[in-house]
């Protein structure tokens, strides 16, 4: 018999965060059995239904999504936009209708008339740093607040205050795994949700946080959840 999720309003209570005002980095992932981050080159390869639930719950309760540019590009970013029935529940639970969308790019080459911008719910975030080219800032600023993080790269601490001043201390990051790194490095990571896909990748796809220094933090097992063969990992971060 197979094992489904538990019902949405469970589901909810498996991932809802009690103390909403105190800033959070919940980072979501999926990956293979053997720690592929990738199905020829997306990470939507190895997705189901099931991961999509999940996947939607976690937007349902953030304040923000961050995602970098590059996985904007790469994964096909359009407009969010949370379905008219989660609106309604978060602004019932006292939430703003839909979350608002912050994307990490210290180069700024991002395209103004991309989806993500024309077809956005709510106005997008561009975080960045001062040294940025000031060109493609001024083009961006018409479709979005840009906000430095630092002077010449972005700092993911700076980047966590910055959207907790703004009334976003709740902030879901979706990727990608450069971004990952950067906030393991920072020790900013304060949860993990992790899809783990019943499959075996091979070949040369990457990991789900990449840096350029290793860095290590003890993460605390909350709940496993099973849909299928797939299973779903919450870790916290351990505080000593």
């Amino acid at each position: 018999m197979r094992v489904e999720l538990p019902p949405r309003a469970e589901l909810i209570e498996h991932y809802r965060v009690a103390a909403r005002s105190v800033p959070r980095v919940r980072v979501n992932f999926i990956a293979s059995l053997d720690g592929a981050a990738t199905h020829e080159g997306l990470s939507g390869g190895l997705n189901n239904a099931d991961d999509k639930i999940v996947f939607d719950t976690l937007r349902l309760l953030t304040d923000v999504i961050l995602v970098g540019a590059g996985t904007v590009r790469a994964e096909g970013y359009g407009g969010i936009l949370l379905p008219a029935d989660d609106a309604t529940w978060r602004v019932q639970a006292g939430l703003a209708a839909q979350p608002r969308v912050a994307i990490v790019s210290g180069r700024l080459d991002l395209d103004p008339e991309h989806p993500v911008f024309t077809n956005a719910a709510t106005r997008p975030i561009v975080l960045t740093h001062a040294a940025a080219p000031t060109d493609r800032r001024a083009a961006l600023a018409s479709r979005a607040d840009v906000v430095d993080c630092g002077e010449d790269r972005v700092d993911p601490r700076r980047m966590v205050a910055e959207l907790a001043e703004r009334g976003l201390p709740q902030i879901l990051c979706e990727g990608g795994p450069h971004l990952f790194g950067d906030l393991v490095a920072a020790d900013r990571v304060d949860e993990l949700c992790l899809s783990l896909a019943p499959v075996l990748e091979g070949g040369s796809a990457g990991r789900i946080a990449v840096g350029t220094s290793a860095a290590t933090r003890a993460m605390e097992l909350l709940h496993v959840l099973r849909a299928g063969d797939m299973l779903f990992l919450r870790y916290a971060r351990r505080h000593s």
